[in-house]
């Protein structure tokens, strides 16, 4: 199948649409929390950008929609941006029910092609660390099973979303006059540095944004204890080949972030070895 062709274009838009699920954030069944568990969800530090996003996001999309000439694609980026749209409907449910600290704000992005884009990327680099962080956190029971299994379908949306945007983006490239996808190397990369370097200013911003209360640096000390920058990227890399093997082999998937996931652990895996060999030697002297 040529990318950027008729065929690639019903391939990743029909595939999109087809798997949409429908429900609404009222009818969740959202649980009650225990102390530790609100406390623990009150001192995460990321619901304001998290809110801020999606609710941007869906009026981004929805009105970036609208300027699409083929309707096929006009249909599918108006569906992801409800389904963004309805990711901060259950923040904001999320928010409500457990009196969660936010401050609000007016979606700040135009109805453009570089906003969508750019968004696009942001969401391949969030993705793919929200998959890991999602994993570590389910296994550590830092919040009740109740309310993280809430979130899987938000994730397995994440999901159909970066892979429909991959998608998008080299079929909108190719009729723009870049059909190779060697020609598409340098744009893509130039991206991928770009949303880097953004989420790594809004990872700064965000420090410290939790409400941690007096308790705060207790609440996840027996989640941090273990955990390591390779035990980190592990998870974020297999919980992205399970949810990467649940699409059609044919579609492109994201793959620079994964790939630089894999080099770091390499490199992290490597010191660590050489740390365990000297050690012995270190003791014994």
């Amino acid at each position: 199948m040529q990318i950027g062709s008729e065929e690639h274009k019903r391939l990743f838009c029909d595939s999109f649409i087809a798997t949409h699920n429908r429900y609404e954030p009222q009818e969740m069944p959202w649980p009650q929390l225990d102390d530790m568990s609100l406390a623990r969800l009150r001192a995460i530090p990321v619901w304001t950008m998290a809110l801020d996003t999606e609710i941007t996001a869906g009026s981004m999309l929805q009105g970036f929609a609208k300027t699409e000439a083929d309707p096929l694609v006009r249909q599918a980026l108006a569906l992801q941006g409800f389904e963004e749209e309805r990711h901060g409907r259950i923040l904001s449910e999320m928010i409500r029910r457990y009196n969660l600290r936010v401050e609000t704000k007016e979606p700040s992005k135009q109805p453009t092609r570089l906003a969508f884009v750019h968004f696009g990327y942001d969401e391949c680099v969030d993705s793919f660390a929200g998959f890991g962080i999602f994993k570590l956190a389910r296994d550590a029971r830092v919040l009740p099973d109740s309310l993280t299994s809430l979130f899987a379908r938000v994730l397995e949306e994440e999901a159909r979303h970066i892979v429909f945007f991959v998608n998008w983006i080299a079929w909108d490239r190719a009729r723009r006059g870049l059909p190779s996808p060697y020609m598409q190397i340098v744009p893509a990369l130039v991206s991928y540095v770009q949303a880097i370097a953004r989420r790594v200013q809004g990872g700064r911003e965000m420090a410290g944004g939790g409400d941690v209360g007096e308790i705060g640096p207790n609440l996840f000390a027996d989640v941090m204890r273990d955990l390591t920058p390779a035990k980190f990227l592990r998870a974020c890399l297999s919980e992205n080949d399970r949810y990467m093997r649940a699409f059609d082999p044919r579609l492109l998937r994201p793959r620079v972030i994964p790939s630089l996931g894999r080099a770091a652990l390499v490199v992290l895996e490597l010191i660590d070895a050489v740390r365990a060999v000297t050690r012995p030697s270190q003791a014994r002297a």
